[in-house]
């Protein structure tokens, strides 16, 4: 799958010696150093394309944005992966309810989320790759679960018995009732008849009347379940195991559970998780379902994407909050003090405080907020600083083109 054009990064001088980037293991619960080689693995879950993109999503992703700067400031090679689930069951019934072909839908929508994502300056995955593109991958994945006697067959479907797994839920560390209780509530078959156990995940969805279906080989014709899904596409991306598995925070379980499952027997689980807080509006979490979304395609019709990034970047990645429409009126001014302290005569001199600031911020959890704060106190007085240096680490770290 083509992925979208990657912003140009301004070049920073070397640190001397790069402080180590610290995320908090949604496993551990501890800050952790997210990669320690000299390579830095990433794996964020992508879009289900039928309605983006939402601020949640730009919200989930600018974290790992962040990331990935702070990696290649110092120093390391990023090799990052992503999906996109184009056949699912949430984008067939919104293609039925619409009258519009799934295909069609997924394609239209895939296309806004580039250029949404080109627009506030995201850096691009490396590999990006469709749920439909993986099939064949998946397959003979699944083909290797049956004949280790890691996976069963349930009528047309395949099931992975996590009983093969004897790590299974250490991602989250959910008791038995949490577990079945968001498996059921998060698109999982609790109740389904012939299963081994309710939480056992599908691996393929054999060929139902009106759905899409794939020759599926030994398996016979269907589709991938979902969770197996990004497993294949990062074991294809990385290599397993790899550094970091992320994405928001309710893919903590059962997705990322059931994933990091399934790599353990494909190869070798990720590192590190990583979860981005959930983005709230008019009182509710801003989903798909609720119809509560803000979609940044329209928001740049009247904002600079500048400004919306801004106002993402102000709350910890990790923060759970509401967005309300004076976010934006503060981003608004907080970008037009940055970009009138450049063109300031009193912005001379030679410092490198914020620079450090921000390096040290990011490296910290990818605290942005407080990395926006040195800027901001750098705006109200910018004299001593290198207003060239600001700006290029504003750039290179933050990702706001001044």
């Amino acid at each position: 799958m083509r992925t979208w054009t990657a912003p140009d990064v301004a070049a920073l001088p070397r640190p001397a010696s790069p402080a180590p980037v610290r995320v908090l293991d949604s496993t551990s619960r501890e800050l952790v150093e997210a990669a320690p080689g000299a390579t830095a693995r990433l794996y964020a879950c992508g879009i289900t394309p039928y309605d983006a993109t939402h601020l949640g999503h730009a919200n989930t992703y600018l974290a790992f944005d962040l990331l990935q700067r702070a990696w290649l400031d110092a120093g390391k090679e990023v090799v990052y992966t992503s999906n996109v689930t184009d056949v699912d069951d949430p984008l067939l019934e919104r293609a039925t309810a619409t009258g519009v072909d799934w295909r069609e839908l997924a394609l239209e929508q895939t296309e806004l989320f580039r250029t949404d994502m080109t627009e506030l300056r995201m850096l691009p995955p490396a590999t990006w790759t469709g749920a439909v593109e993986s099939i064949a991958a998946v397959v003979t994945a699944v083909e290797g679960l049956l004949a280790a006697g890691a996976a069963y067959r349930v009528d047309g479907d395949i099931y992975a018995d996590l009983t093969a797994d004897p790590d299974f839920g250490r991602v989250a560390g959910f008791d038995d009732a949490t577990m079945l209780a968001l498996f059921a509530e998060r698109g999982g078959d609790p109740e389904r008849d012939g299963k081994k156990h309710p939480l056992d995940p599908a691996l393929w969805r054999g060929e139902r009347p009106g759905d899409p279906a794939w020759d599926g080989g030994t398996l016979g014709r269907g589709r991938p379940g979902w969770h197996i899904e990004c497993s294949v596409i990062a074991r294809d991306g990385l290599g397993l195991p790899f550094d970091v598995q992320g994405g928001g925070a309710d893919l903590l379980f059962p997705h990322h559970e059931m994933s990091t499952s399934h790599d353990r027997l494909l190869g070798g689980a990720p590192r590190v998780h990583v979860h981005a807080g959930l983005l709230g509006y008019q009182g509710a979490k801003m989903s798909k379902s609720r119809g509560n979304l803000v979609f940044v395609s329209r928001l740049r019709e009247t904002v600079d994407p500048m400004a919306i990034r801004l106002a993402l970047l102000s709350h910890h990645y990790r923060e759970e909050w509401e967005w309300v429409d004076g976010e934006l009126d503060t981003a608004r001014a907080r970008l037009a003090a940055w970009r009138a302290a450049l063109a300031s005569p009193e912005a001379a001199g030679a410092g490198t405080r914020v620079l450090d600031a921000l390096r040290g911020a990011l490296a910290d959890d990818l605290d942005a907020p407080t990395a926006l704060r040195a800027v901001d106190a750098w705006a109200a007085d910018p004299a001593g600083e290198d207003p060239a240096l600001v700006a290029a680490a504003v750039d290179a770290l933050l990702g706001v083109a001044l």
